[in-house]
């Protein structure tokens, strides 16, 4: 039970607090906290404030530990099947995406770089792929003899000489062993042909580009189906759910913290802040949004004023209150 002083007290202390939470008092207040902590922040360095393994303890419960799985699992189906409904539907050109000029920088650009000429590299220069495409260009060959022969035979020429099998005799071999020698002299022109040049790979996701500008990306997007969303959150989910057990994700995980600390260990909160674009008017301007909509709701409903009482009631029943007032 409170006496009369402490009540009357603590009545006043709730009143001063909520106050300071409303309209334009909370705009000072922000400004005022934002201020006070950057310039504490300027003085604590990132290894005063916190150590690696506290932040490797938090990423691995976050990152390896918590179940990935129902509510998790089902909400990112859905939301992935809205934003696949939302570009099937979309008239928005592939153009607008990103305009053709702007394209063709970006494809020159990754073009150009070290990693696109190796991974060609080791693509081009595997037996895999070159019989992949000996066989794509194998199959090309036979199947356009094949309807070149149909027709022949169809015509009135071919069925005067049916009876007599002149024209076909033995072509089929024949066919068959020109198209493998020609498939695989073909494939190996082609791949070096690009592997030399990866401004044609660019000219050609230019030319690409150029021909579907004015495509709808929901043309582009009708070959994902739903069920091809469905499908893939599955197998992405199930990769994750056992890569990040793995020893390797792990070392991967430690090893970036080193390296955060590593380099920005000696440097101020202020400076790290800085250094992620977060700014003094960042803050406030976040503060200023989010703050007065949720501080409002929770003073309509009384939340605010019954927080502030639970915090500030046991310094009014203690021992150090009833001391100060002593004397």
């Amino acid at each position: 039970m409170l006496d009369p002083l402490a009540t009357r007290l603590l009545d006043a202390q709730v009143r001063f607090a909520l106050d300071q939470l409303r309209g334009e008092n909370y705009h000072a207040l922000v400004i005022d906290e934002v201020d006070h902590a950057l310039s504490n922040a300027s003085t604590v360095t990132l290894n005063d404030a916190v150590t690696p393994k506290m932040i490797k303890d938090t990423a691995a419960k976050y990152a390896a530990q918590m179940p990935v799985e129902g509510a998790i699992l089902e909400l990112a189906g859905e939301i992935a099947a809205q934003l696949h409904q939302i570009t099937a539907t979309s008239e928005t050109s592939v153009g607008e995406l990103l305009d053709v000029a702007r394209f063709a920088e970006l494809s020159a650009a990754v073009a150009d770089t070290a990693l696109v000429t190796r991974l060609l590299e080791q693509v081009l220069d595997s037996a895999e792929f070159a019989e992949l495409c000996a066989s794509l260009i194998r199959h090309t060959i036979t199947d356009g003899a094949d309807e070149a022969r149909r027709s022949v035979a169809e015509s009135r020429v071919g069925r005067l000489l049916a009876p007599l099998g002149l024209p076909f005799a033995g072509a089929g071999d024949r066919l068959e062993r020109s198209a493998d020698r020609l498939s695989r002299v073909g494939a190996r022109f082609v791949l070096n042909r690009i592997s030399a040049d990866t401004e044609l790979l660019a000219e050609i996701a230019n030319d690409l580009w150029r021909r579907n500008q004015d495509t709808p990306v929901s043309v582009v997007a009708s070959v994902l189906t739903e069920r091809d969303v469905d499908d893939l959150i599955v197998v992405v989910f199930e990769f994750w759910r056992s890569f990040r057990h793995s020893d390797y994700f792990r070392s991967l995980l430690d090893g970036a913290i080193d390296q955060l600390f590593a380099k920005y260990g000696d440097v101020s909160l202020y400076e790290l802040l800085a250094e992620v674009g977060v700014g003094r008017e960042d803050m406030i301007e976040e503060a200023l949004r989010f703050g007065p909509p949720v501080l409002a709701m929770l003073d309509e409903r009384g939340h605010l004023e019954e927080l502030l009482r639970r915090r500030l009631l046991p310094f009014y029943v203690s021992e150090e209150f009833r001391a100060a007032v002593a004397g």
